[in-house]
């Protein structure tokens, strides 16, 4: 069953975010500066690959997010301040996948 107080805390947890329009954010503490990279990853075929990748360039130093997409071949990668691409391509390298460049 649902109260009025409920609702209240819905609202109020709704109202605080900054999400708006096609905005998904939190407002989270260290979100603002941060730098938003897509790279383009070939060989990348399963959720396997995703997690391989996203292991590897998740230990660069700075790195504060990673989503890989093996349907489109695409890695987005959040950072504290713009990563070096020679260290991005290291890590998807070791992970046994080829970096194209940024997409």
């Amino acid at each position: 069953m649902t109260t009025q107080s409920d609702i209240e805390i819905i609202e109020t947890a709704t109202a605080s975010s900054c999400c708006g329009g096609s905005s998904c954010g939190t407002g989270a503490a260290g979100a603002e500066g941060a730098v938003t990279t897509v790279y383009q990853v070939k060989g990348m075929t399963c959720g396997h690959c995703e997690g391989a990748i996203s292991g590897e360039v998740s230990a660069i130093a700075g790195v504060t997010s990673v989503t890989a997409v093996a349907a489109t071949g695409l890695v987005t990668v959040v950072s504290e301040a713009a990563l070096d691409e020679a260290a991005v391509r290291a890590a998807v390298d070791e992970a046994g996948y080829e970096l194209v460049g940024t997409a």
